[in-house]
């Protein structure tokens, strides 16, 4: 049987003892030095004069024409009235439709595709 007498245990065998068995003194109230303070004390969604501008994460393109704001603004609009996260390719079409886009003229081949004889054929 252990004798729970603690009169005679030394007072710093006994805090060595605590902080072994996670009973110690807080870690967080510890004054321990920082390497370095990364806390400016300023908000950094609220700077004034800063606006994040819209970039498409996809594209990494920051400046859109006209055209295609018109065309990103007309598919989000489309998305949220239909709850279409991911709408399919004849949706899309759909929307350019209603936005007033047709085909004109003969197909041409699309930007940074080689021609092959096979697409030619096709």
């Amino acid at each position: 049987m252990i004798n729970e007498d603690s009169s005679h245990i030394d007072p710093e065998v006994a805090e060595k003892e605590d902080e072994r068995r996670g009973r110690g003194k807080d870690r967080r109230q510890r004054a321990i030095p920082v390497a370095v303070e990364r806390r400016s004390g300023k908000d950094r969604r609220n700077q004034e004069g800063e606006r994040r501008r819209q970039v498409d994460p996809t594209t990494c393109e920051k400046d859109y024409s006209d055209e295609e704001i018109i065309f990103m603004k007309a598919m989000d609009q489309y998305k949220r009235a239909n709850r279409r996260p991911f709408p399919t390719w004849s949706e899309v079409l759909e929307v350019l439709r209603s936005l007033g886009y047709r085909k004109t003229e003969d197909a041409t081949a699309l930007p940074g595709v080689p021609i092959t004889p096979k697409a030619i054929s096709s």
